[in-house]
């Protein structure tokens, strides 16, 4: 794959004169590899990093709308301020997804992979085999921008941190605050102000303005929702109506305990009523089929037929004539009284975003380089791109400059920032680079709404050994499988009190209380790191 890879090798021959190849005294303990960055007058502090021009290949996944990284105006800049010369070969991500086994078990590794695409499993396979070099004492040596991140951040350190206390992988971590709390409820304003209706506070009012909605006859549609979207799902409604907040996995955090949600009273109670307004027609019979497409379509139907549904930004369901004549629901008071917002396990911390493998000759520069991306203003540009291009300084910060007519943010984006390694902190969003304007509005709508009500803590990003990613792995799937399957079922057949037993037992011969033991255990394990 590689084809430039004996010239650069060569370049590192060329130079690795007697007594310039350092050992491992300077990796910090965890770095064994001998390194060759003092060959090209590698510098611990300020540019460039190497006075000669080293070269480093990289290798790894990129959008599909990404240009080849060698042309990109950020990269170019990084050679020209760092003297390290990357030769890229990302690779769009199906590509590189089909590929990246292969590369790896080959003897022709790049030096480095540049957004990894690793799974957890892969991370500690070739972490433990040798493939992948541990990162933590190259950190404390070389790279002050991350260990100060990680210093103020134990819970970054966790994230990254294999159970094996190495780490393998470098973050990309973007803290708006709004994957927590994905699924926002809307409904249609104009039909409830024809019933005479206010905007619902309460389960109850909702319900209510439910049954009013289906009393408008024809193919009206009281509330349409998704059972594996990423925000289309009922998890809000579930805690209003049992007591009980869930998400996606049916696994969340209270005081500690990791709790399995889809076994417990509270979810049986909620299921119950939800299948009580199927009886009634008051949900749409496709929620449990359709896809993203068949869902956003319903919302745009000519004429009007959409009373309420969730999704996390309304203007993509409803379509900009429409805005007007829907609000935002927020968290509803359950029959308790109590509002309580579900929390998702979505991670704002990715940790697959940079590796050095065990080819790379100068493990030192390339840490340094890596940190380099660490900075707030340059973890900016990362990931969206160079100032001048898609940001611009603004009474002290950065901001979106509006993309050209004929082309969204979005995909200029991929176009100019290369992702990859990179940090904006929540303290950054305000002080270094302002959230893009849908993000923001979504921010406020999550500060505002739902924060003050969090009912749960998210699963935290844990790192599974591999022993514990077996114990998991086949029955987290079956266990996920019956959840949905029965979900469905007993909302539509109204029959959830007949098949619960019947239910639980198979919970647990599928294996749900060993799943939910590795779990907490590795919850405990990230706490004390």
């Amino acid at each position: 794959m590689f084809i430039k890879r004996r010239s650069l090798l060569a370049g590192f021959a060329a130079l690795a004169v007697s007594g310039a190849v350092a050992g491992c005294s300077n990796g910090g303990g965890d770095d064994v590899l001998a390194d060759e960055s003092d060959a090209f007058g590698f510098k611990k502090e300020g540019l460039p990093i190497v006075e000669t021009t080293m070269p480093l290949a990289f290798s790894g996944s990129k959008s599909a709308l990404a240009p080849d990284y060698n042309t990109m105006e950020l990269v170019q800049r990084w050679k020209k301020d760092t003297n390290i010369d990357v030769q890229w070969e990302n690779l769009p991500e199906n590509v590189y997804a089909e590929k990246k086994n292969l590369l790896l078990a080959s003897g022709d590794l790049p030096d480095a992979l540049y957004n990894t695409g690793l799974s957890d499993s892969e991370v500690v396979t070739n972490g433990s085999n040798g493939t992948l070099i541990p990162l933590e004492g190259l950190i404390d040596e070389y790279a002050p921008n991350l260990k100060g991140i990680l210093d103020k951040r134990p819970d970054i350190r966790a994230a990254i941190t294999a159970s094996d206390g190495h780490i393998y992988t470098l973050p990309a971590v973007e803290e708006l605050g709004i994957l927590p709390f994905p699924n926002f409820l809307f409904i249609n304003k104009t039909w409830l102000d024809e019933a005479g209706l206010g905007v619902p506070a309460t389960i109850d009012e909702y319900e209510n303005a439910l049954r009013a909605f289906k009393a408008r006859g024809g193919d009206v549609i009281p509330l349409s929702f998704r059972v594996d979207s990423f925000c289309a799902n009922v998890a809000d409604l579930i805690a209003a109506i049992g007591g009980m907040p869930d998400n996606n996995d049916h696994r969340i955090v209270q005081d500690d305990k990791v709790i399995f949600t889809a076994g417990t009273e509270e979810w049986r109670t909620a299921v119950r009523k939800l299948g009580e307004w199927y009886k009634e027609g008051l949900i749409d019979p496709e929620s449990f089929s359709q896809d993203d497409p068949t869902y956003l379509a319903k919302g745009k139907a000519d004429p009007v037929k959409l009373g309420s549904f969730i999704w996390w930004e309304m203007k993509e369901a409803v379509g900009e004539d429409r805005v007007k004549d829907y609000v935002h629901v927020g968290v509803l008071k359950g029959f308790d009284g109590k509002q309580r917002a579900s929390v998702s396990n979505y991670a704002e911390i990715n940790r697959g975003a940079f590796a050095i493998t065990s080819a790379n000759k100068a493990p030192h520069a390339t840490m340094r380089w890596v940190d380099r991306l660490y900075d707030p203003v340059m973890s900016a540009e990362v990931r969206w791109g160079p100032i001048g291009v898609t940001l611009e300084e603004k009474d002290g910060i950065l901001v979106q400059i509006p993309a050209k007519s004929g082309e969204s943010e979005g995909e200029r984006r991929q176009k100019v920032a290369p992702m990859g390694p990179c940090i904006t902190t929540r303290e950054d969003f305000e002080n270094v680079v302002a959230p893009e304007p849908r993000a923001k509005e979504r921010q406020d709508m999550c500060k505002e709404s739902y924060e003050p009500h969090r009912a749960n803590d998210a699963y935290p990003p844990v790192m599974l050994s591999n022993e514990e990613l077996a114990q998991v792995g086949d029955a987290q799937t079956e266990i996920n499988t019956l959840v949905t399957r029965q979900f469905a079922t007993w909302i539509v057949e109204g029959t959830i009190d007949e098949g619960w037993e019947t239910y639980l037992g198979q919970l647990e011969s599928i294996g749900l209380p060993q799943v939910m033991e590795v779990y907490q255990t590795a919850y405990d394990r990230y706490k004390s790191n």
